[in-house]
């Protein structure tokens, strides 16, 4: 197992011994973390790298603290195909899981080694069919764009073979660099009008395939939207397990620890905490939930803080205004980084 020349998530390389230690302390942080979770999201990660019997305990964890996995309204578990097994999909079944979310990034074989990605295309297709043959309809399939070599052309065969293989979900990500990946260090720069362009056929392409695009990256078949992540961009309260895990309850946001023996020593103790008030507060729910293709609602307090800022856009051509609703137009989901710059301190103009 190694890290994918893209990510920069926490991650660490591991033996079962530590695993095991990590599972258990997993368990501790649920006993004190209670919550009236109504979705599951296992990843973040790869937790399909676990054996059989680890992700079993984990399970089993699970319910002890929060209840019957089949109970939730949503609950997804991340998978790699590399990583996929009859026996860990009869124990996902065995659950209840209703969701599974698989990482393609690109089906090219040159492309899939750019990424450093741990797959060929045949241990995908594979493993999706696998998947599919164990009785889970809902899943959902990352893809990449705009990483190192990637022409336009490899990228339309990306969505192509995405029609084809006809999830209820895609997830179409367009490439960002940061600092401490592979990529980074190799001092790539996307190229940002192909990935523009990239993103653009996506978009017709998916919608025409019968795809509703309803956040920035994400698409969906009607009714098979992520609920787990509607909770986030609809400013919902969730909790994170693990280490480097966020929650956001009650107005508070906090994670844990980025160090794993930190982590471990003292698991769910929190290593930052934050609350945000007034408008620094509502220009984060502005962002969050403009993310979401429908827009927000405009209130007399958004109105009061951010009126001029919202008609600056809306003249820009990157927020569109009908009645009290609000969303970003077509040019504005390309330049979403920027509108948002709008809604964070100093606050732009």
């Amino acid at each position: 197992m190694k890290k994918c020349n893209y990510c920069a998530f926490t991650s660490y390389t591991s033996g079962e011994s530590a695993r095991e230690r990590y599972i258990s302390a997993l368990s501790k942080e649920m006993a004190e973390k209670k919550f009236p979770a109504q979705t599951l999201y296992i990843g973040g990660g790869t937790p399909s790298f676990l054996s059989a019997e680890l992700i079993e305990k984990l399970l089993a964890e699970i319910e002890k603290n929060f209840g019957p996995i089949k109970n939730f309204v949503e609950s997804t578990f991340e998978m790699n195909p590399e990583s996929v097994t009859d026996e860990k999909l009869q124990i996902l079944k065995k659950y209840g899981f209703n969701r599974i979310s698989i990482g393609a990034q690109t089906f090219g074989g040159k492309g899939l080694k750019t990424l450093g990605r741990a797959h060929d295309s045949r241990t995908f297709f594979n493993a999706y069919a696998q998947i599919k043959s164990t009785g889970f309809a809902n899943m959902n399939i990352d893809l990449i764009a705009g990483f190192p070599s990637q022409t336009f052309d490899d990228f339309k065969d990306d969505i192509k073979e995405i029609i084809l293989l006809n999830p209820n979900h895609v997830s179409v990500y367009g490439l960002q660099i940061e600092e401490g990946t592979k990529l980074f260090e190799a001092g790539f720069n996307p190229d940002q009008i192909l990935m523009r362009k990239m993103l653009e056929h996506a978009h017709v392409a998916l919608k025409s395939a019968g795809y509703l695009h309803y956040e920035i990256s994400n698409y969906a078949k009607p009714g098979f939207e992520s609920k787990h992540n509607n909770n986030y961009w609809l400013g919902g309260d969730y909790i994170g397990l693990g280490c480097a895990a966020a929650s956001f309850v009650g107005g508070k946001r906090f994670s844990n620890p980025e160090n794993l023996e930190k982590y471990l020593e003292n698991p769910g103790a929190p290593d930052f905490e934050e609350v945000l008030t007034g408008k620094e507060k509502l220009g984060e729910n502005i962002i969050i939930g403009l993310r979401r293709l429908d827009g927000i609602s405009l209130t007399d307090e958004t109105q009061k803080n951010f009126g001029r800022e919202i008609k600056n856009l809306i003249a820009a051509g990157l927020l569109e205004q009908t009645g009290r609703q609000i969303k970003l137009t077509e040019e504005g989901i390309f330049l979403s980084n920027e509108v948002f710059e709008y809604f964070v301190m100093p606050f732009g103009d």
